[in-house]
């Protein structure tokens, strides 16, 4: 590169013809006449960095992840924890896995136009299912499930990436199907609760099931059970001949009630006047044996000497009569015992009687 710069100078010079100008002779730095010594290896090095960027010999793997080496295309039994892991470009290669929870969500095709994508969750079409009488159902679902972290390199090794539609996706839908297919229609809405310990139970079996049981399966959620429109209308018939039914039994055990406190009343009612007569017939009991008891003891006190003062003191009365009335006739009964009757016989219409006082 210097000698260029001295020739095109001295070439300069010479065709100019000049003698006054004084010849120029350029010397470059040393490290530019270095420089095409070196530039081999800057080069090299070059190279190798963008050998380094395009291949890429490391991998970062993150929490909730794992690491499956395979070498020339064997893969490595013993995955590869979180960290900085470096391989051998183009005889190695590191394929990560999540081994975080993810879902599946069995939903119905319009809902699936809706859905934004997730690397968590995967959206599928709901499983249509026909019941006991042929009729079709729909059935929503939600999955949840994680891969075993220390079997992920057989698994993988077994299924491939895609391991999720062949061991999740496949035992659900056929499960589902089995189950909710001895059920009427009319039957799923009653016992959901019970459908869905079934299916739940029996997916988890199928998956422990597989060899080395690659998945472990976290939860099983029954979201919704779509019925024919006929079906439901039938099912709402139904609901409001219950109801119906529910106020008819409510207003007849309403009537009995009222009835039966009606009766209690009517009861107590009968019961007090009851009550209050007995009352009253033990009082005139109570009075008329009073009454006849001072009888009694009257008639004791009455003896032979009381009555003859009794007749005396009457005749006495009828005498004091005489005086004032002498045409007066007298009657004594039998025995002289009071009382005595006496008649006036100026007056015959009139008549009177004296009794004891």
């Amino acid at each position: 590169m210097p000698a260029d710069l001295n020739d095109y100078f001295n070439k300069n010079r010479k065709k100019g013809g000049d003698d006054e100008n004084p010849q120029i002779n350029f010397e470059p730095p040393q490290f530019m006449k270095d420089f095409g010594k070196k530039s081999i290896f800057l080069y090299i090095l070059i190279a190798i960095i963008a050998l380094l960027v395009i291949s890429k010999p490391f991998v970062v793997i993150n929490s909730g992840e794992v690491g499956i080496k395979a070498t020339a295309g064997k893969y490595d039994p013993t995955a590869l924890k979180p960290g900085l892991h470096f391989f051998i470009p183009f005889i190695q290669d590191v394929f990560v896995v999540d081994t975080r929870v993810r879902i599946i969500n069995y939903t119905n095709s319009e809902d699936l136009s809706i859905k934004t994508p997730n690397a968590g969750i995967k959206y599928k079409s709901a499983i249509s299912v026909l019941d006991a009488r042929g009729l079709p159902v729909s059935i929503e679902l939600t999955v949840q499930y994680k891969l075993k972290a220390d079997s992920a390199p057989q698994t993988i090794a077994t299924w491939g990436l895609s391991w999720e539609d062949k061991i999740i996706n496949p035992v659900v839908r056929d499960v589902t199907r089995n189950i909710v297919g001895k059920y009427t229609a009319e039957e799923l809405p009653v016992k959901r609760n019970e459908i869905a310990a079934q299916i739940t139970s029996k997916i988890k079996d199928r998956i422990d099931a597989q060899p080395g049981q690659p998945v472990e399966l976290l939860a099983v959620q029954l979201r919704k059970i779509v019925l024919p429109q006929k079906i439901k209308d039938q099912i709402l018939r139904v609901q409001i001949a219950k109801q119906q039914a529910e106020q008819a039994r409510y207003e007849v055990e309403k009537a009995k009630q009222v009835a039966q406190k009606n009766a209690a009343l009517a009861q107590g009612d009968a019961n007090a006047r009851k009550i209050r007569a007995q009352g009253q017939a033990d009082a005139v009991k109570i009075e008329a044996d009073a009454n006849a008891y001072a009888n009694k003891e009257l008639g004791k006190s009455v003896t032979p000497n009381l009555l003859k003062l009794r007749q005396l003191d009457v005749q006495g009365k009828f005498n004091e009569a005489l005086k004032v009335n002498k045409d007066a006739k007298i009657f004594l009964t039998p025995g002289g015992v009071v009382p005595n009757i006496w008649l006036d016989s100026k007056d015959k219409q009139r008549s009177s009687s004296v009794g004891n006082k």
